[in-house]
Order: C-alpha cells, then structure tokens, then sequence
C-alpha cells in the first residue's frame, strides 16, 4: 500500500487548502492519477499541493472548482485561494491590482524600495523575508507576496504591454537589500527594462530637495477609457481612489515630478555607475 501522508489542516491557511483537495478527490473516489488529468496537472503536482510542498495557483484552483463542480460555490476552491492571497496584501490592495492588469499606462513612484514591478525575485525575497525577521509575516507569507507580485510581473507581458512611467527616488538605488550580489543583478534589471521601448526609467535625485514631489509611494493608472485611478498606502492599509478631483491633481503633479527628475538616458547612466561601483 502507498504510504500517504497525514495532513494537517490546521497547521496553515495552504494545509487547510491541500486538505480540502484531497477531502473532495477520495469523496469521489479519485487516485491522484485519475484526478491528475482532470485539472490537466500531473499526479506530483497534485501530490506537492495536498502536502503544502507547492502552493495553490489560480489556475489550479480553478479547474479544481470545474473538475468538482463547485465554481461560483461556498465551497470554491478559488474562493479559498482569494481569501489566502489577499490575507497577505493590505486592504485596498487586490483591487488596484485588478485595475493594473487592465491599464494602458502605469505611472510609479517609490521611496526606498525599488518598485515592486521591477524587482528581481531575489530582491523582492529579500524585502520579504525582512518581514519575517521583524515577525510581521511568517516565511509562507512572504513566499506568497513573492509569488503573488511575479504573477503581477506576469501579466504585464502582453501583446500590447501598457506604457510604464518610473520615477524613483534616489534612496531606492543606495537601500541595499539582500547583499551586493542580490543589488547587482537588481540594478542590471533596472539597466535592462530601461531599454525596452515601453519603459521610462527616472531618478529622482536627492538634490530636489523640499522640491520633491511625492513623500509617500504613489501609483497611477490610465485606463483604456482615459479615466485615472490613483493608488497610496499607510503603514496599514492601501487606498484606491478614482474620483477625478482628488486623482487629477496627482496626475499633475507626476508630471511636474518627472520633468524635475533626471532624465531617462542620465538616470541609466547613474545606475550603471552605480552598478559598476565608479564615481
């Protein structure tokens, strides 16, 4: 007889999750093997999920929701995945993302930390595993950030990828984060994205002064209609806004920001010294 390994669903929200799959499967009578092809998975990879060795995806969760025919249900398994995913994310948080995947251009600026678009996994595991150590998130959780925003990365490989606006502050290129390995192959993605054609890398230097624009990290999004949502966090939780009276001065002050900062073919070369350690 196969040696099956006790679960335990109480363990974490992802052992609850492989339990429940394994649960639905034997209640139909399926082997691994015979469910497998269902979902169009491998039976190993349906084993790592009901023993927490890989973590659930959307996709998975939704075939799994068609192969048990509990789509749109209160047992839906993409609905357990949600709940998982967005434990993770602040408040505000998942519903800017469904506008990101839909906009025509996205305007960033961030403090300290390289965007989360531009960063490398090794960078963004990083950060991440920073919460860990202050003992705000567990290891889990912050794999589940990491995998979360390379889906976010993800989706920006289209056949008509959106128009992307980056203004950092300088701070972000000296925060070193991970080590001068982890910093290095970050900084090299910065010099890579910069080339390609749908990418306006900016740094915002620290001679601006009390003339920078923005304090906090801010997001902004044009959607395919012109329409703008604006995006900012607190230490606690994250704001979408759309109303044209807040969003458009902020969209004005962007650009102010943009033409104070340095400009794209400078701030490549100030990454690329940087990079290489030159003055």
């Amino acid at each position: 007889m196969a040696n099956i390994k006790k679960l335990n669903p109480d363990s974490s929200p992802q052992a609850a999750y492989g339990a429940r799959i394994r649960q639905f499967r034997e209640a139909r009578g399926w082997s691994q093997d015979e469910f497998a092809p269902r979902i169009r998975y491998s039976s190993q990879h349906v084993s790592a999920v009901e023993t927490v060795r890989k973590p659930p995806t959307l996709r998975f969760s939704r075939r799994s929701d068609e192969a048990f025919g509990t789509t749109g249900t209160a047992d839906s398994f993409e609905r357990e995945w949600s709940e998982m995913r967005n434990g993770v994310l602040l408040e505000g948080f998942p519903e800017y993302v469904g506008y990101e995947g839909r906009a025509v251009e996205i305007r960033l600026f961030d403090v300290g930390l390289i965007p989360g678009l531009l960063q490398t996994p090794d960078y963004a595991r990083a950060v991440a595993y920073g919460h860990v150590e202050r003992g705000s998130i567990t290891y889990e959780q912050a794999d589940e950030r990491v995998a979360f925003l390379e889906e976010r990365q993800a989706a920006l490989v289209r056949s008509q990828p959106p128009m992307m606006f980056v203004v950092m502050d300088e701070s972000c290129l000296h925060q070193a984060v991970g080590g001068p390995e982890v910093m290095n192959a970050q900084l090299r993605r910065l010099e890579e994205m910069a080339a390609r054609p749908n990418w306006i890398i900016q740094v915002a230097p620290f001679s601006l002064g009390e003339r920078r624009a923005f304090y906090l990290p801010v997001n902004l999004l044009t959607m395919a209609d012109r329409s703008i949502v604006a995006y900012a966090e607190s230490q606690a939780q994250g704001y979408v806004e759309r109303e044209t009276s807040v969003v458009a001065p902020m969209f004005t002050t962007y650009h102010q920001m943009q033409g104070e900062a340095l400009s794209k073919t400078v701030s490549v070369a100030k990454i690329s010294k940087l990079r290489k350690g030159t003055p």
